[in-house]
């Protein structure tokens, strides 16, 4: 996804870490970065809010730790999701 105007953090860079960015788990520099680009990119800030919202609804209703691989093969399915969903909205354009 991109907006279309230039950011010093591209969309899809942003959109790739937002979930560490939502954990807290991404460095102080790229947070920065992150909080800048959503600052000044309506379109990525729209996908962060819906993103922050169900991992919010998520957190309040899990309240075990998932293991490690769980972890990952569920955000791996949420990042090809998110690459369909791109797909299907950039052919829509």
């Amino acid at each position: 996804m991109s907006c279309g105007d230039p950011h010093e953090t591209p969309c899809s860079e942003v959109l790739e870490t937002v979930y560490l960015y939502l954990d807290g788990e991404c460095a102080e520099h790229d947070r920065e970065h992150v909080r800048i680009h959503l600052d000044e990119c309506a379109p990525c800030l729209r996908k962060y809010g819906l993103e922050q919202a169900v991992m919010k609804l998520v957190a309040r209703s899990c309240k075990e730790q998932a293991p490690e691989d769980l972890r990952a093969r569920v955000l791996l399915k949420i990042q090809q999701v998110r690459v369909e969903i791109e797909h299907v909205e950039f052919r829509a354009e």
